[in-house]
């Protein structure tokens, strides 16, 4: 794959957004919102990131009304669940630009009943979150969870009533992505992990950071951007379990420059502008070191997720507040990116079920709760990354460098299958060490990382 290099004292682990994908099938319609005056009931049509702050807004006024809200990919509209045959509370949502739709439990009643299911039934290999589509807490139960297990579940839904949740079996088991794959790099007494970066941050101190997963943070101190390299970048908070699963990284050198962007591979960046919450319906892009980019949507919010412990084995590490999503992920990819095509950063990959192959379920700590937690704000470090909007060397080496074009071209071994096919499979069929989850991989060099990775490294 191609490399993007910058000068060594500008060497930084890249994140971010916006130059073109060079996957049309992956990217989302540019709807603008409508010029709908807000006193008509013709309902908006907006961008998928826009939708979730409609909905908040809407919420703020329904009270117990409110049943949750999901964006409608197809007409591009925000649909707002709503108890009850009040009027107002229908030409309230109308007059929004939402369009209302009656359903029997309000968003209070499913956030109960999610707490009923932690306090009954937190179980390892057991998940929830709450789907405004279906107007129910959707529960899912992994491989391992059988026999007493799955009866304490199932009886713990039926206490909640009828209507309320409902319960499917997934295949796989429930685990963190932290192993396998190319990206930032540890060394712990176990061995060696990998994990990949999420977005580039300013720290509350000024320092320059990047975010990725909690479970990476809490798993070694120390970070490097090559798999046996002198560490770059010390944690300085990680949140696993509990609430969230995300840590904040600080670069060791404080004149560290970085990019507000995600590496989507073959020397294509997406530029990030701004945080976002998710919405169900929502389309994502996600970008991980050992699968690439991959895409799909947003099926549920505020998720618990109960992980079998990976220190105690008679132990639950259960973590909420996630955003669950069809996206598929496998081990290494934990910490990467979940975004938006116009450059809204929505969250961390955490954990899920299945592959890149079956698919599954993962789970995503949000960006915005990250922020909010580690005081830190959504962009370039130390420096003025501002090169990447004005250089076309910056996003794409191949525009003013020839000896940077992509090898793709010619070994179709390096090609990302994620860029151009939404369902394509593990890379790791044509480039074994891309599946490697050892933590042994051989397909470093000294010029840098694979592309898909996310990193940017310094020349020699």
């Amino acid at each position: 794959m191609s490399h993007k290099r910058i000068p060594k004292r500008k060497a930084a682990i890249a994140v971010g957004s916006v130059a073109a994908l060079g996957a049309a099938a992956l990217l989302l319609p540019h709807a603008n919102a409508s010029q709908t005056d807000a006193k008509d009931a013709t309902p908006k049509t907006l961008k998928s990131a826009d939708a979730s702050s409609l909905a908040s807004l809407i919420a703020s006024q329904l009270g117990d009304a409110f049943g949750g809200a999901y964006w409608d990919a197809s007409k591009q509209q925000v649909i707002v669940n709503v108890v009850g045959n009040n009027s107002n509370v229908v030409n309230t949502v109308e007059k929004a630009g939402a369009v209302p739709r009656s359903v029997n439990n309000s968003l209070s009643t499913l956030k109960t009943a999610a707490k009923t299911l932690k306090s009954d039934a937190t179980i390892p290999g057991t998940a929830w979150s709450i789907d405004p589509k279906t107007n129910q807490v959707q529960v899912t139960a992994d491989s391992t969870v059988t026999g007493a297990k799955w009866a304490k579940l199932t009886s713990t839904v039926d206490s909640l009533g009828s209507g309320v949740a409902t319960v499917k079996k997934s295949a796989g088991t429930f685990k963190t992505f932290v192993s396998g794959g190319d990206a930032i790099f540890a060394q712990t007494d176990a061995g060696g992990v990998r994990c990949s970066l999420g977005f580039n941050v300013t720290a509350s101190d000024g320092a320059p950071a990047f975010l990725t997963a909690g479970h990476c943070g809490v798993a070694a101190k120390q970070w490097s951007d090559s798999q046996n390299g002198q560490p770059i970048a010390t944690v300085d908070q990680a949140t696993f379990p509990g609430a969230g699963d995300f840590s904040l990284v600080k670069y060791d050198d404080p004149a560290t420059q970085t990019a507000s962007e995600v590496n989507v591979g073959n020397g294509k960046t997406v530029q990030i502008t701004q945080a976002a919450d998710a919405t169900v319906g929502q389309q994502v892009l996600r970008m991980g070191s050992t699968t690439g980019l991959h895409d799909g949507s947003v099926t549920g919010l505020d998720a618990t997720v109960n992980f079998q412990s990976e220190t105690d084995p008679n132990g639950v590490d259960t973590v909420t507040g996630l955003i669950q999503t069809d996206v598929c992920a496998e081990a290494g990819d934990s910490g990467g990116s979940l975004f938006t095509q116009d450059g809204s950063a929505i969250g961390l990959t955490s954990g899920g079920s299945g592959d890149c192959t079956v698919g599954g379920e993962t789970f995503f700590q949000p960006v915005t709760t990250a922020l909010q937690a580690t005081g830190a704000t959504l962009g370039a470090g130390a420096g003025d990354a501002s090169a990447a909007a004005t250089d076309p060397a910056a996003t794409d080496p191949a525009a003013t460098d020839p000896a940077a074009t992509d090898p793709a071209a010619t070994d179709p071994a390096a090609t990302d299958p994620a860029a151009t096919d939404p369902a394509a499979t593990d890379p790791a069929a044509s480039d074994p060490a891309a599946g490697d989850e050892s933590g042994t991989g051989s397909d470093e060099n000294s010029t840098g990382m694979d592309a898909g990775s996310g990193l940017v490294t310094s020349t020699p």
